[in-house]
């Protein structure tokens, strides 16, 4: 849990997370307070890793100031401020719970604090959110909104200088909710990297690197860049449009046409349909990792900006999608133009025939 007008981004998750205080990496602000409770699985402790120690200097840390508190055990760890760094860039405590307290009062400099933790659970540690040079490592939860660019895509990968973590969750390999091990590889740099939105995030178009990151994942449902898409065997729909030209001559948009490599029209709902959707069925259970979709450019500019999943085994049960924190259903961000592809990835995987 997290209290005070000091805190910035925040994501707490059972065995790992990610928070920031107010601003970062811009300069935080005077006079604010911030408490985060870190608590971990009985039987486990918690590993913090200091991505980020930048306040103003004083003496004591007295104008500002960031102080662990280890109740278990009776210790405290700080205060740490400029003049007074941590000693490691992970600290490993004995404890399941941990108090993080951050302070200012008034100052002129700053950007304030970046810190992850994850559980024992994980022994390989974890990195500052923002590491460019690693192999395999454990990624908190709330790498997504890390301040940092990440350039290139999925199918080519991405620049080494791209927050790497953030990269990982572009790719699909980890749930920004959950976080989790990646595991990747460094290889010859290529000249261009092209941008992509994809599990809710831009990346860049950048220019040649020496090495790229290459993350190692299974492939996605109707990717093109994949060489194991699934293949649909029939597609369903609520209702289809029959649109008529200014020619009076009729254009079926049919549900047979929402295949990615279809040329010209798609399919789309009948204009009135309030709550519609388009069925594909795998002809057979498969284990489904994740969706690619497009717009329709044809004549006509038309994309779908959100949605939900749902998934059924026979045809006649249906369960909506909730993801990896199964608190509540998941909307997908989708398209925001009619030309680009955008995929979204399924962690945890659906087993199923039918999506929907």
């Amino acid at each position: 849990v997290s209290a005070g007008s000091g805190c910035g981004h925040t994501l707490l998750a059972p065995h790992s997370g990610t928070l920031s205080s107010k601003n970062y990496p811009g300069t935080y602000p005077n006079h604010t307070m911030c408490r985060w409770r870190l608590q971990a699985p009985a039987g486990t402790s918690l590993l913090l890793a200091f991505g980020d120690v930048d306040l103003e200097p004083s003496e004591h840390c007295a104008h500002s100031s960031l102080l662990l508190a280890d109740p278990q055990a009776g210790t405290a760890y700080g205060p740490y401020c400029r003049n007074s760094i941590p000693s490691a860039p992970l600290l490993v405590t004995n404890s399941s719970a941990v108090t993080v307290l951050f302070n200012s009062t008034s100052h002129r400099s700053g950007r304030g604090l970046l810190l992850s933790y994850a559980t024992s659970q994980h022994p390989g540690g974890i990195p500052d959110p923002r590491c460019t040079v690693c192999f395999s490592v454990y990624c908190p939860a709330g790498c997504k909104d890390i301040h940092g660019d990440i350039w290139g895509n999925p199918s080519q990968g991405y620049r080494d200088t791209s927050v790497l973590c953030k990269a990982a969750v572009h790719a699909g390999v980890i749930a920004d909710e959950l976080g989790g091990q990646v595991t990747l590889s460094r290889e010859k740099g290529i000249t261009l990297y092209e941008s992509a939105f994809a599990n809710g995030l831009h990346s860049k178009r950048g220019s040649l690197s020496e090495k790229r990151l290459i993350f190692h994942k299974v492939c996605c449902l109707l990717s093109s860049a994949c060489d194991d898409a699934l293949e649909v065997a029939a597609f369903n729909a609520s209702s289809w449009w029959l649109e008529v030209d200014t020619l009076g001559q009729d254009r079926a948009w049919v549900a047979e046409r929402a295949a990615l490599s279809t040329t010209g029209h798609s399919w789309a709902a009948e204009p009135s349909a309030k709550a519609a959707w388009l069925e594909l069925d795998l002809g057979t259970r498969r284990n489904v990792t994740g969706i690619v979709t497009k717009g329709s450019s044809e004549k006509h500019n038309y994309y779908v900006i959100s949605y939900h999943i749902s998934s059924s085994r026979d045809g006649k049960n249906w369960r909506l999608y909730r993801g990896s924190s199964g608190q509540e259903n998941k909307v997908f961000e989708g398209n925001t133009d009619s030309h680009g592809e955008v995929s979204n990835a399924f962690i945890p995987s659906i087993i199923a025939r039918y999506i929907r």
